[in-house]
């Protein structure tokens, strides 16, 4: 079981919410972002306590191999680790963006496109988010939405709560908005297309550079009649939020011990505390689990004890 230093990234929208909620003894402000569990080129997450204690995520992959991230993602995946776990706290709006799919990421010159997720945290009250087009556009309306700033019009609004869950597959319009908090498990991969910015200047007075161009061929136009996803919330038992290719989670929210069963998964396993605390024990190893803490099981896990009043997020590939 492996805990990492989180890399907080400190940003122009960053909040206050993240200190607090993962219990850290810093005066950092404004806060945008705390990666969890990062085997972005740069952006590495460390390996917090143990005899791997100082190793990035991306020495454990190579040392371990197979052992760490399971047989069929070694194959896929290789060296580099497959999901990117962050939480992340808005003061501000955030830009309105979009992520390519693979096929398109590949046409641009990238080696991949971005599916992700997010998990509703205690937010502030009336927070909203934007997840896909409430209304039937043309990618030439778009463009012209964009320039006369009523691409907004066209976007789905959602005031949030805790425990909401969004999907955003690759090509689907989205933003998170002010006073949202939020955890995001998605791909590994940093290919984003900002389409629009508020016409909001940077501290030199410089507008943000769009990627209206990109975003216009990596959008996906199909209206639905929900974005929110639903599920059933239930006490001590997992209950399932998303499958895709790219990520399986599910939520807990446990009053009584359980044992999760990983002997036939063929995957690493993260789970994300939101709330609560415990201990998590396994063969023979305890560690602290509470509000705040992500931890990375290995794929040769064959099961986990989870013991306390905890409720958090599972995600394998």
């Amino acid at each position: 079981m492996y805990k990492f230093e989180p890399l907080l990234k400190q940003t122009l929208w960053g909040g206050d919410k993240i200190i607090p909620f993962k219990h850290l003894d810093t005066q950092m402000e404004h806060v945008g972002e705390s990666w969890e569990i990062s085997g972005v080129n740069g952006s590495e997450t460390i390996v917090a306590t143990g005899q791997d204690k100082g190793k990035s995520l991306n020495q454990l992959v190579s040392e371990q191999k197979e052992k760490l991230v399971g047989k069929d993602n070694y194959e896929h995946f290789g060296d580099e680790f497959p999901l990117l776990i962050k939480f992340i706290d808005a003061c501000q709006d955030l830009s309105i963006q979009v992520h390519p799919d693979d096929e398109t990421a590949h046409r641009l010159g990238k080696p991949r496109g971005k599916t992700e997720m997010w998990y509703v945290l205690e937010s502030e009250p009336g927070a909203t988010l934007y997840n896909g087009l409430k209304k039937k556009i043309t990618p030439e309306e778009y463009e012209e939405m964009v320039e006369n700033d009523t691409i907004t019009d066209a976007l789905a609004r959602y005031e949030v709560k805790e425990g909401d869950v969004f999907f955003i597959p690759a090509g689907r319009i989205h933003a998170i908005g002010s006073g949202c908090f939020v955890t995001e498990i998605q791909e590994t991969s940093d290919v984003t297309y900002r389409i629009y910015d508020y016409k909001r200047k940077d501290k030199n007075g410089n507008y943000r550079e769009l990627h209206t161009k990109e975003a216009a061929m990596s959008i996906d136009y199909k209206v639905l009649p929900n974005y929110r996803t639903g599920y059933e919330p239930q006490k001590n038992e997992g209950v399932q939020l998303v499958e895709c290719p790219f990520f399986t989670t599910a939520v807990y929210d446990l009053t009584e011990p359980m044992t999760l069963d990983y002997s036939e998964l063929d995957s690493f396993v993260i789970l994300i505390a939101v709330k609560g605390e415990g201990k998590l024990i396994c063969e023979g190893e305890e560690m602290t689990f509470r509000m705040g803490d992500t931890v990375l099981l290995p794929a040769i896990t064959k099961e986990v004890k989870v013991e306390g009043t905890v409720k958090f997020l599972e995600t394998y590939v």
